[in-house]
């Protein structure tokens, strides 16, 4: 027999117990984090607001305004321009949201999904 084998690990079996239950825990609140991230709605805005969104945490759009001074049928491509500025602003606030709200159930550590 290996030098130290007592021929059980309850001890050691007590400390694996708890990591698991400690781990289960975790996963919950990450669970119930995940679910939060999917409800946020982060406002985004380009031009001095004339184009606004509601981004979702799903990365989804939910709501568009366009003001009228910035719909010209001879310059597509500023609109374009406007509103995926106003998508790109939402979403690297959503971004920074959701490592915030991540961060704070696993203490900084980086989960792999």
């Amino acid at each position: 027999m290996a030098k130290g084998f007592r021929g059980g690990m309850p001890g050691g079996m007590g400390n694996m117990g708890n990591l698991m239950a400690q781990a289960q825990k975790m996963q919950k609140e990450l669970e119930n984090v995940q679910i939060e991230i999917k409800q946020l709605r982060i406002n985004g805005s380009a031009g001095g607001d004339k184009v606004k969104l509601v981004l979702g945490g799903d990365h989804k759009i939910y709501n568009l305004e366009i003001a009228q001074e910035v719909i010209d049928p001879d310059d597509a491509e500023m609109l374009a321009d406007l509103i995926t500025a106003a998508y790109n602003q939402a979403n690297d606030e959503l971004e920074a949201k959701s490592s915030e709200m991540m961060n704070q159930v696993t203490g900084g550590v980086k989960m792999p999904f």
